[in-house]
């Protein structure tokens, strides 16, 4: 008798046939389950974003579509560039920041503000150009962060109320000058003859006291404030020339002054009546 053909022989065969095959199938799940899992990992990693301190810098991380890891956020939008850009620590302690992790974007802005709040006040209250423009700095960094909660806006609202005067006195400043380079321009071009002589002749006489009185205007702001004077507008050292007239305009004329080595008295100087009949010519003896 076949010894394959004993029913005992079968049933002992397909008993390890089917069990191989539970083996190999519980195998295939494990590792279906274990590669599904590491999927999920690596997409919640590639959402994760971490803070890391290197040579006084504060470097936004994204993880890798991996497991685990991260490098150096870089996106590819310039203005979420500039936002999420290193920061320098300027001596702040950011031990904690190190030490939490953000699924979210707006996550991460609510954790950067403050520390942008902290290198963005005290130098915005500072007198000193150097400090108040390292402090805009910081201030315009926490502006482009979108996901803030109200009350951070509202904190960074103040702060902007805070140096809108420094701002506008700054503007001030920038066009001042831009106005005195202009009017310096339209001198040189009234001066020379060329094909624009006339019209420049006709905006200094229109644009000239405008420019004066904004220059008079500034100066009395710095006086009542205390402020460093502006310094007169001169081109080159030199004296600027005073504002050419109009063609056609009425001249004023100079009054005669007095040839060198001659003396006047007080009683030269009074007017004299003068007549018809008087002559200038001293009587001979």
């Amino acid at each position: 008798m076949n010894p394959m053909m004993n029913p005992q022989n079968r049933q002992s065969f397909g008993r390890r046939a089917t069990s191989a095959f539970t083996r190999l199938l519980v195998t295939l799940l494990i590792l279906g389950l274990g590669g599904a899992v590491a999927f999920l990992l690596a997409q919640l990693n590639a959402r994760t974003f971490t803070l890391a301190q290197d040579n006084g810098q504060l470097v936004v991380m994204k993880g890798r579509m991996l497991p685990m890891g991260a490098v150096p956020f870089r996106p590819g939008d310039p203005r979420l560039a500039d936002t999420y850009a290193p920061v320098p620590l300027e001596g702040q302690d950011v031990s904690s920041l190190l030490e939490q992790k953000f699924t979210e974007r707006d996550e991460l802005d609510r954790a950067l503000f403050p520390l942008l709040e902290s290198l963005a006040r005290p130098r915005v209250l500072s007198d000193e150009p150097a400090k108040l423009e390292k402090g805009l700095y910081y201030l315009r960094r926490a502006e482009l962060l979108s996901g803030l909660t109200e009350e951070q806006r509202r904190t960074l609202e103040t702060m902007k109320a805070d140096v809108a005067f420094f701002q506008a006195r700054q503007k001030l400043e920038e066009a001042r000058r831009d106005v005195t380079e202009a009017m310096a321009q339209l001198k040189l071009a009234a001066e020379s003859r060329n094909r624009n002589t006339q019209r420049a002749n006709q905006l200094l006489t229109s644009v000239g006291p405008a420019a004066q009185a904004l220059e008079k205007a500034l100066r009395a702001v710095d006086a009542s404030l205390g402020e460093t004077p502006i310094p007169p507008p001169a081109s080159e050292g030199q004296q600027a020339a005073p504002p050419q007239p109009a063609p056609g305009a009425p001249t004023t004329p100079e009054a005669p002054q007095p040839a060198q080595g001659v003396r006047t008295s007080d009683s030269e100087t009074q007017e004299r009546p003068t007549g018809t009949g008087q002559s200038g010519a001293s009587p001979t003896r």
